[in-house]
């Protein structure tokens, strides 16, 4: 087992650690009641399992479809409803079952409900492992892009299991790369290379020492940049690299495309537009296409997204200020540029439309 630490709570890895949730969870809250969220490719494959855990304290489970389009208003209303309904109270605890949907969709309700209730995060996907369980975002889509409702809330703990991902499709396993491919382009060159070099044996053998390395590699990662800036009002931006013009394609492609799928795009044409801007060494991009390609991912913007409107979708970013989209862009492979004006340069669209190839 390993423990990485945060501030206001610990993330446990071990394999078998499904079998620890109750035992964790009531420790650490001490809960009069539970609501266990999951989705419905999630819940026949572990439900039971986390279930047993609890002992005779059995959660109530509330399900969602799986999928973002279910990373929404509705879903959040309707699911704090039912809680309500079954008369949870403040002295309840959700524990979010599944990928980075639920982890961010179930946070979100116990991030509101009465005001905040307690919750567990227990990822059961690579990109829910390494990215969407830490750093308490919590939050749902809006029409006019990803993650703009939202509040930061700590879970109480994060509890990983590598050996969910041996049910893990493989698109789904590929697409969780990407996050980690992005947490070597802003902080370590030596991980990046490594994962660049081991990705045909960490697709091979995903449960195995070397998938539960990169997994450990990449919280450290991580957790690293979240302990020094927890809100995102500074350093905790590198971790947006890629997800800029990713978020955008992700919501123009109607969410054709996985998360990790976009966000593979967004780091090629993002690193490319830092050599553009003169902000990148050099070759950063290719270094990036290639450890992308050798993934699976795809590297180019689908041609039937309207380049004006993905621009448009980027002026609705977090990052943005006074209307201008604002990007977070590596200097070379392991470090990001940028740190003296807050690790964020905006971008003239005349760049951006270059970089699509539609300039």
């Amino acid at each position: 087992m390993r423990t990485i630490s945060l501030p206001n709570y610990d993330i446990i890895i071990a394999p078998g650690a499904l079998d620890t949730v109750g035992e964790v969870t009531r420790r650490l809250v001490g809960a009069h009641r539970y609501a266990l969220i999951t989705d419905t490719s999630v819940e026949p494959l572990y439900a039971s399992r986390v279930l047993a855990s609890f002992g005779p304290q059995t959660p109530v489970v509330l399900r969602v479809k799986a999928g973002e389009a279910q990373k929404t208003r509705e879903s959040w209303a309707r699911l704090t409803d039912e809680m309500l309904a079954l008369g949870f109270g403040r002295d309840s605890c959700v524990i979010a079952l599944g990928g980075g949907v639920v982890g961010d969709l179930a946070g979100f309700v116990a991030a509101t409900f009465m005001r905040g209730i307690p919750f567990v995060q227990v990822p059961t996907t690579l990109l829910g492992m390494i990215d969407a369980s830490i750093g308490g975002k919590t939050g749902v889509d809006a029409p006019a892009g990803k993650n703009l409702v939202g509040a930061f809330h700590d879970p109480a703990a994060v509890v990983v299991d590598p050996d969910t991902l041996r049910t893990l499709p493989a698109a789904e396993l590929r697409a969780g790369l990407a996050e980690a491919i992005k947490h070597g382009v802003i902080a370590d060159s030596a991980y990046f290379a490594q994962l660049r070099d081991e990705t045909a044996a960490l697709l091979d053998a995903p449960s195995g020492p070397g998938m539960h390395a990169a997994i450990t590699g990449s919280i450290e990662i991580k957790a690293s940049v979240v302990r020094r800036d927890e809100h995102e009002r500074g350093m905790r931006k590198i971790l947006n690299f890629g997800h800029t013009l990713g978020h955008a394609i992700e919501a123009g492609s109607d969410y054709r495309l996985l998360h990790g799928e976009a966000i593979a795009i967004g780091m090629v044409l993002e690193a490319r537009l830092s050599e553009s801007l003169g902000l990148a060494a050099a070759g950063t991009a290719d270094q990036i296409l290639d450890a992308v390609e050798r993934a699976g991912l795809p590297t180019e913007c689908p041609r039937d997204l309207d380049a004006t409107q993905l621009i448009a979708t980027t002026r609705t970013d977090k990052k943005a200020r006074a209307g201008v989209a604002e990007y977070a862009l590596p200097a070379c492979i392991g470090t990001m540029a940028a740190e003296h004006r807050g690790w964020t340069v905006p971008v003239e669209d005349a760049a951006v439309l270059a970089v699509l190839g539609r300039g």
